[in-house]
């Protein structure tokens, strides 16, 4: 096996690995922790912890430690909030959330970074356009790593499915779902009620477990890899505490990125609308908490496979292509979701809208990272850096109202966002499209001059 490609597995079973665990707490954590907002709380929290690590961390880790140990270390913080969930409190899930938010930038941005380093490494080898096998691996690895949400899914929802819920629920509750949720004030009946402090550490064991393997497999088998443009430059000048530190924010100088940071921030935004109200007042409203995991579990699978399309479709039909259909897919969703009325007659339904929403995030998962990698290829730490600190605020924002505003009120937010997000794309485009076609115009106007002083 090419030695590239063995790399990008070991990143992507790792990454597997340690999202089974945390993917399916992410899930859950509206639903188990609901108890005076804790759940939310602490998502806010840990996107919160992540917002401010964005800032500062990943390019001083990656340019101290090398993408490898970034990772490791940060995958090792991820661990701690699946031991703080065994004694679930403020005082316990808290500081693992912040210790989990500190180190999810750097692993993102050191993840992203090695891709990139990868496949443009490769790519100069095999004569290949270095975009493109950068686009095939970036496809490869979300195949991987989106399929941890049906793992984690699937053990939540047969450890929990263990003990089945009893008798229906009222038909008051179902009014108060969708789009009509506020605050989800309900009287709990067993179809929303929380399983057994049994069954939660059968279920924590297990997840602890996986991310253990998970820091293990990266730190023993992952090669080291190192960024020839990067490493020619610092034997010319060796960047300082400060100035690696502040490469995020000098890198917002460039007009482009200024544009593009509404993508990540998108992407926050509609995660944290998934994870947060889908599945507490939609799924878990109106047919309990053991559905939560299946119907994550087919949002899971949709946006793996997806992922691995995208990543050999954009080779053919580019990647404006592919945002449409991201935004129509996404656009269309909203807007039933509004009018929809969940009701448990219409089971099929619930898995419908997350594996449309699957469809549509495929793209900003796959895309948005090409994106980034390729408009900043020589910025490439504070580039993913900026789009992890855009992405934390999104969910920060939307877990920080999730408990005062309406769910309906926060569809409307999505659809703004998403239409501001769009124009700000094609605005980007736009400004690439007249950078290609301007060094053509130079080099015609050259070569007249050049003509007529022949003449």
């Amino acid at each position: 096996m090419d030695r590239s490609l063995r790399n990008v597995l070991v990143v992507s079973l790792g990454f597997l690995l340690l999202f089974t665990a945390f993917g399916g707490l992410q899930s859950l954590q509206s639903s188990l922790y609901s108890e005076e907002g804790l759940g939310v709380t602490v998502l806010s929290t840990l996107y919160g912890a992540m917002l401010l690590s964005s800032m500062f961390l990943p390019p001083l880790l990656i340019r101290t430690l090398g993408c490898k140990w970034t990772i490791v270390l940060s995958m090792s913080c991820y661990v701690t909030f699946s031991l703080g969930n065994f004694y679930a409190s403020w005082y316990t899930l808290i500081p693992t959330s912040i210790l989990l938010g500190l180190g999810a930038a750097p692993l993102w941005s050191a993840h992203s970074t090695y891709l990139t380093i990868m496949g443009s490494t490769h790519a100069k080898k095999a004569g290949k356009v270095a975009k493109d096998v950068v686009n095939h691996y970036f496809g490869m690895f979300f195949l991987i790593f989106q399929s941890s949400g049906v793992c984690g899914n699937l053990i939540s929802s047969l450890v929990f499915g263990q003990t089945p819920t009893q008798g229906a629920i009222p038909e008051e509750q179902l009014l108060s779902c969708g789009a009509s949720d506020c605050l989800m004030a309900t009287v709990p009946t067993n179809g929303t009620q929380r399983p057994s402090q049994e069954l939660i550490y059968t279920l924590l064991g297990i997840y602890t477990g996986s991310g253990v393997l998970a820091v293990l497999l990266v730190a023993l088998f992952l090669e080291p890899v190192r960024d020839n443009q990067q490493k020619s430059e610092g034997e010319k000048k060796p960047s300082s505490f400060w100035s690696t530190s502040l490469s995020t924010f000098k890198l917002f100088r460039d007009k482009r990125l200024r544009f593009l940071v509404l993508l990540p921030l998108y992407s926050g935004f509609e995660q944290a609308f998934l994870a947060g109200d889908y599945t507490r007042s939609y799924t878990t409203c109106a047919l309990g908490i053991h559905f939560v995991g299946y119907v994550m579990i087919c949002f899971s699978a949709t946006n793996s496979l997806c992922s691995e399309l995208y990543g050999w479709l954009s080779q053919y039909t580019g990647r404006i292509a592919l945002y449409a259909l991201g935004a129509v897919t996404h656009l269309s969703c909203i807007i039933a979701l509004l009018l929809w009325k969940p009701n448990p007659d219409q089971l099929a339904v619930f898995f419908v809208f997350s594996g449309l929403w699957a469809l549509a995030d495929a793209v900003w998962q796959t895309q948005n990272n090409v994106l980034f990698g390729v408009l900043f290829e020589k910025n490439k730490e504070a580039a993913f850096a900026n789009y992890r600190l855009w992405e934390a605020l999104g969910f920060v924002i939307s877990f920080g109202y999730s408990t005062f505003l309406c769910v309906n009120v926060k569809l409307y937010i999505l659809l703004g966002i998403l239409c501001l997000t769009m124009v700000a794309y094609g605005i980007v485009e736009y400004l690439e499209a007249k950078n290609l076609t301007r060094p053509l115009a130079v080099t015609r106007a050259a070569e007249e001059t050049e003509t007529q002083t022949k003449m």
